[in-house]
């Protein structure tokens, strides 16, 4: 096939092109370091910088760049490539321009230095998740552009987005619920995955919802030595135990390998405050008559919002025991139609199996489609029931995102999206995916 010569081309270039890389000094590791440089971490991130180089290098190799503005001073830029025939359905290529904070002094290299080890190791926040694909993305334009004098089908936006790391509410969000979003006529997006610890290419299908839960207990305060039903702390404490006997039977799940951990309901305490405050810390004389507690809870779509609830209701909150509680869902949880946040993988979804073609045509292996254990952007465009599946291509390589000395090694940062932009090359029938 003449997509798949065209792939195995774009390998073999991309290969000899790694291998010469050091011997100039504009590569494409050079220039990821460069953006890796910007500090662009909560909870002040600098945007306009990293947005002014992404759009510096879009126009180097003859890409459209357009920059919305939401939110007051969160930009989020687009780039274009224009295809050969514009009227079908266009791909979308996502990554975020923000990352978590960094604690210099428990890293190896500074986290904004973007230090290479004689090893090829490149340290920095947000050399995993997700600045590296953002890169992935133009290089790959530049090989096409420049190497093989390719243009795509399909017209290709790139898109890099305010926020993600605290929610994407001025980011993701308000692009996804935009006129300049439908505008684009998007058939196919790819966002963030998640490193490899195999050979294998890990393919993310849909995210777990993110939800913020308070529990709070209230009684009659009293005398540190007393014993006495229904206080504050004796409440909260029956409703941390419910809830720790349920996760450890979620978690019991995962350990006797029934299921994922992305496919179970995960309950952690994040937090716990009570007691009565004293200049010397607290009053250790004296019950409090307020306690409460915060969890984060990670529910996959495939379980029953509804059912969760209702246990937060009955059990883990109950009012017959003076607790009460806040609960925060952060995003959508369903779709427009009313369905789990899912892409499907098997024959309904034309473009799973152009995916799947690509992966194989490039020699890789794909490893059984999963949901992610954690929460992306993905979730806003698959509320508009636009095929999205997260894919990062970083394989034999420890997952370190949030971690202490993030890094990348330079094999993998040189890893060019191939398949995002061999789909962009792919015929299929308009039909099928508007």
């Amino acid at each position: 096939m003449k997509g798949i010569k065209f792939l195995t081309l774009l390998l073999i270039i991309l290969s000899l092109y790694r291998q010469s890389a050091g011997a100039e000094e504009d590569t494409p590791v050079n220039r990821f370091q460069n953006y890796l440089r910007f500090k662009t971490a909560h909870p002040n991130p600098d945007y306009s910088k990293p947005v002014s180089y992404l759009t510096s290098q879009a126009q180097s190799i003859g890409l459209k760049t357009t920059i919305l503005e939401f939110s007051p001073s969160k930009p989020l830029l687009i780039i274009t490539w224009v295809g050969s025939n514009p009227s079908l359905p266009s791909i979308l290529l996502n990554s975020h321009l923000d990352s978590v904070p960094a604690e210099p002094s428990k890293w190896i290299h500074p986290p904004f230095a973007a230090t290479k080890t004689e090893d090829g190791k490149i340290y920095a926040r947000g050399a995993q998740d997700d600045k590296c694909i953002g890169m992935q993305y133009l290089e790959a334009i530049r090989e096409l552009k420049f190497v093989q004098g390719y243009s795509p089908v399909r017209t290709v936006h790139i898109s890099y987005v305010p926020d993600e790391e605290i929610g994407g509410a001025n980011g993701a969000a308000k692009f996804a619920g935009s006129d300049e979003f439908k505008g684009l006529n998007i058939g196919f997006m790819l966002d963030e995955g998640q490193a490899s610890t195999n050979e294998k290419f890990r393919v993310f299908f849909a995210d777990r919802l993110v939800w913020g839960l308070i529990i709070k207990a209230s009684g009659m305060p009293g005398h540190g030595s007393r014993m006495f039903d229904n206080s504050a702390m004796e409440n909260l404490m029956k409703s941390v135990e419910i809830m720790t006997k349920y996760r450890e039977g979620q978690f019991d799940l995962v350990k006797a390998g029934l299921a994922m951990n992305s496919e179970v309901i995960s309950v952690n305490p994040v937090y716990m405050k009570a007691g009565t405050p004293s200049p010397t810390g607290y009053q250790m004389n004296m019950q409090p008559s307020e306690a409460e507690a915060g969890f984060n809870i990670r529910v996959p779509p495939t379980a029953d919002p509804e059912l969760l609830r209702k246990r937060i209701v009955d059990e883990w909150a109950p009012h017959y025991r003076n607790m009460t509680y806040e609960l925060r869902e952060d995003g959508p949880v369903k779709d427009h139609m009313g369905l789990p946040l899912m892409t499907a993988t098997d024959d309904t979804n034309p473009w799973w199996g152009v995916f799947k073609e690509a992966i194989v045509s490039a020699g890789g292996i794909l490893s059984k489609p999963e949901i992610l254990a954690s929460t992306t952007d993905a979730r806003y465009v698959r509320e508009l029931g636009i095929p999205t599946f997260g894919f990062s291509p970083m394989t034999n390589t420890p997952i370190l995102l949030h971690e202490h000395n993030e890094y990348l090694e330079e094999s993998n940062c040189a890893k060019n999206y191939q398949v995002a932009l061999w789909i962009s090359s792919h015929e299929i029938n308009p039909s099928a995916i508007t």
